[in-house]
């Protein structure tokens, strides 16, 4: 079954995360690989990501802690400040 979840960035964290409004519940019956795309702004990342995702530095993820709301990350870096991405920026999550 397809799934188009739509929010908005509602908060930056202190290390430049982008937390959206878009919780792990609302996210519960989608797959966690490729065929999952969340876009914010222009940028695009694929799959949803545990914290401990072990994914290389300056890779754009979407973390989705088991009970935290979705938030897109640059590993080791602040997605803030590289991406330009505010609060209040649409973010889609499709599969």
């Amino acid at each position: 079954m397809a799934g188009n979840i739509q929010a908005a960035v509602t908060q930056i964290s202190p290390t430049g995360d982008l937390i959206t409004g878009i919780s792990a519940a609302e996210l519960a019956d989608a797959p966690r690989d490729e065929r999952v795309t969340i876009t914010c702004d222009e940028h695009e990342t694929r799959g949803l990501w545990p914290e401990d995702h072990g994914q290389p530095p300056m890779t754009l993820i979407a973390v989705l802690p088991a009970d935290g709301p979705l938030r897109l990350s640059l590993v080791g870096d602040s997605a803030r400040a590289m991406l330009g991405v505010a609060v209040g920026a649409t973010v889609q999550v499709r599969w």
